[in-house]
């Protein structure tokens, strides 16, 4: 069960929790699909299939990757991992230096979606920054931020509360 909300948070009706949730399923909405991502079912695969094809591009991936940056658990990003690799569009490599560590390396098949993503990640920024400021759009970044911190923080804190009971 949730906590119970300070006081104060949900006065007004429309809270930022809700707002942000409300933005979330209008992103998922807009996202457009090229017949070739066709197979990937859900918007963690999609997402994760995009940082996996951008970031390598820079350095090597591991699902540690992966799991930080989408704050999901071991189970959920191998769970997603999984399917990626089933559906052809990543293969796991192992590392000489480490067997247990498996680098994650997108195939031609993926590849081949990246200029599509990349273009549909333009539109979908242009959509969101429509007619609003540099400056405001910066502190929205900032605010964002700091409210994915906070929350991090709160997650850190409970696990560390469940690990020593």
């Amino acid at each position: 069960m949730c906590r119970k909300a300070p006081p104060g948070a949900c006065e007004c009706g429309h809270d930022v929790g809700r707002l942000i949730n409300t933005l979330s399923h209008q992103l998922k909405r807009q996202m457009c699909l090229d017949e070739c991502e066709d197979s990937l079912t859900t918007n963690m695969q999609r997402l994760v299939l995009h940082y996996i094809l951008f970031e390598s591009l820079k350095r090597d991936i591991y699902q540690k990757d992966v799991e930080k940056e989408f704050q999901i658990r071991r189970s959920t990003a191998t769970g997603t991992l999984q399917i990626l690799e089933k559906n052809g569009f990543i293969v796991r490599e192992p590392v000489e230096r480490d067997a247990r560590l498996k680098k994650l390396t997108p195939t031609k098949k993926a590849v081949g979606v990246r200029e599509h993503i990349l273009e549909n990640i333009r539109y979908i920024e242009k959509l969101l920054a429509g007619g609003i400021p540099e400056e405001k759009l910066a502190v929205c970044r900032e605010v964002l931020e700091q409210m994915s911190e906070n929350l991090s923080g709160d997650e850190k804190r409970r696990e560390e509360i469940t690990d020593h009971e």
